[in-house]
């Protein structure tokens, strides 16, 4: 079926339950949570799926995005360990996690409309309109959700710093 073979299988449900985690994570928290149940979760997906393309890929380009995405993944859930970097942690965490997600939605998209539907597919052409508007939709989505994600963690940090010590800030 859509010329996935088992292996292929593998790669493709280990690694879709991220995309549903991730869309949660990002509607409820304003970014992808790595120390939370779906932050898990989305860390064992990515890991699959990332892992997994170097066995099933057919493409250069996808060996670079894997190992792109297995070099971000891992910052993005360790660099919030490292005392040192203070508040600069959060940015750096939510970039990296972003960008992890964003490699994930581009081949996502891009096999999709290669291969759906099942022997007519949307997109036969690396340079089909379609495919470079559906990517170019992507970064579109990354730039403006980086950004508010980036607004919204400053406001965070004004708050808990005029809350004062001691204090709470309200949500």
């Amino acid at each position: 079926m859509f010329g996935i073979s088992p292996l292929g299988w593998v790669h493709t449900l280990g690694s879709l339950p991220a995309i549903p985690l991730a869309i949660y994570m990002l509607a409820r928290h304003g970014r992808i949570v790595p120390r939370s149940a779906p932050g898990v979760v989305y860390f064992v997906a990515m890991l699959i799926g990332a892992a997994t393309v170097f066995l099933v890929a057919h493409q250069p380009v996808s060996y670079g995005i894997g190992a792109a995405t297995i070099l971000l993944l891992l910052a993005g859930y360790g660099i919030g360990r490292i005392s040192s970097v203070g508040r600069s942690g959060a940015y750096l965490e939510t970039i990296f996690l972003s960008l992890t997600a964003f490699l994930l939605m581009v081949p996502a998209v891009s096999e999709t409309l290669r291969r759906v539907p099942d022997g007519h597919p949307f997109v036969t052409d690396p340079k089909s309109p379609i495919l470079l508007g559906a990517q170019a939709g992507l970064l579109v989505i990354l730039i403006i959700g980086l950004t508010a994600q980036i607004i919204q963690l400053r406001r965070q940090g004004r708050l808990a710093e005029s809350a004062g010590p001691g204090r709470s800030s309200a949500k």
